[in-house]
């Protein structure tokens, strides 16, 4: 695909997609939706990947709808406004990467159905949509210079794209409702306080921090584990411990026979590094 609001990039092993409407702190846009999503779709797809990273070019991680589309829906009907924000789902990666759960079947969920991590590394400010679209990672690492707000309240508009499920499953409904209902700004370390993020690191520092965790488990990890696990992390939100525990132990006896198993042993015994092939 000829990208031209986001950047693609692999090299070893982990792909990067970077947001790339700088002057604009990479507002979002349709168009920009549909190169994320088919991103994802050929990064899920490729083998050579096995991590995949997004940030955002310039000072700015994603601030949210782009003005002026937020113009264009208050001139069009709700269902024109609502069917421009979300991004369109690649129908090759749809076929081939079914959403985990039928909970989670939704196009914001499907950073969710990939089957490798997913990192953000959040370098500037983040809002709105950008902060509803964040939420779907596995993991989101911040620079000390990164700002958040829901914005939504202030804006005369409310929590979208199911931002309202996921946003409490990560921070607590206490710290919801209060970015929220007040779409204040928060700074990094307050980010990291409330758990909306997982690390934060000094600005100069973030892509080398993020890419160090990228290679540790696109070298170190086995792939089959981290799918098994991510599937495994997001489904048994809709179930309970006993169901959860009973399908855990199905799949730790079915990673036995597996060949990152046996290369999982043996390279701790041969003290070297694993060479997984994800079977």
């Amino acid at each position: 695909m000829d990208y031209q609001q986001i950047l693609y990039d692999l090299r070893e092993r982990i792909a990067t997609i970077t947001l790339n409407r700088p002057e604009r702190l990479n507002a979002w846009t349709p168009q920009m939706g549909r190169e994320l999503y088919a991103a994802f779709a050929a990064a899920a797809a490729d083998d050579d990947v096995r991590v995949i990273v997004v940030t955002g070019a310039g000072r700015g991680f994603c601030s949210g709808a782009d003005m002026q589309s937020l113009r264009e829906i208050q001139s069009a009907s709700p269902a024109a406004g609502a069917d421009e924000a979300v991004p369109a789902r690649d129908p090759d990666a749809a076929a081939s990467i079914a959403p985990l759960h039928p909970a989670l079947d939704t196009p914001y969920a499907y950073p969710q159905s990939i089957p490798k991590p997913v990192l953000a590394a959040i370098n500037g400010p983040v809002a709105g949509l950008g902060f509803t679209h964040m939420l779907y990672y596995d993991v989101r690492i911040a620079s000390d210079r990164a700002r958040f707000t829901t914005a939504f309240a202030r804006r005369g508009l409310v929590s979208e794209h199911g931002s309202s499920w996921m946003l409490p499953r990560l921070v607590g409904p206490a710290h919801a409702c209060d970015l929220l209902f007040s779409g204040r700004v928060i700074d990094a370390a307050e980010a990291k306080t409330i758990g909306l993020v997982n690390a934060v690191v000094p600005h100069d520092e973030l892509l080398s921090h993020v890419y160090e965790r990228a290679t540790e488990l696109a070298t170190l990890s086995s792939p089959r584990s981290i799918a098994v696990m991510k599937r495994l992390v997001y489904t048994h939100q809709f179930t309970d411990l006993a169901t959860a525990s009973a399908e855990t132990d199905r799949e730790m006896l079915a990673s036995f026979p597996s060949q990152d198993f046996r290369e999982g042993v043996s390279s701790f015994l041969e003290k070297r590094p694993p060479r997984f092939v994800g079977r």
